[in-house]
């Protein structure tokens, strides 16, 4: 019998870089992460029920642990924005943010 492809393989992999690539997004990168996440655990139980049936698990794995990666970051993002909010407040903020823009102007 011929080995297939698992499902959403090149997806996952899409996913889980996008989530990496987003990650000063102000967390937003937290979503795609997600999404690869419960895709890839998906694709794992699927190829742990019958594994001579399918051949790119390494790709499932790779994306899993990018999508893992993706999260931690998103999550530390997501943090550090809370906290220089708790320090600075909003307008303590904009203000950092328009001597910045002055700056390179």
């Amino acid at each position: 019998m011929e080995k297939q492809q698992l499902p959403n393989a090149t997806l996952i992999l899409v996913l889980s870089i996008a989530s990496i690539l987003c990650c000063c997004a102000y967390g937003a990168g937290i979503i795609p992460a997600v999404i690869s996440l419960v895709l890839a655990n998906k694709s794992v139980k699927l190829y742990k029920a019958d594994p001579e049936l399918y051949d790119n698990f390494s790709n499932i794995k790779t994306g899993r642990i990018i999508a893992i990666i993706g999260i931690v970051l998103n999550a530390v993002y997501i943090v550090y924005s809370i906290a220089m909010i708790a320090i600075f407040g909003i307008d303590g903020l904009m203000e950092r943010y328009q001597l910045i823009q002055e700056q390179y102007q």
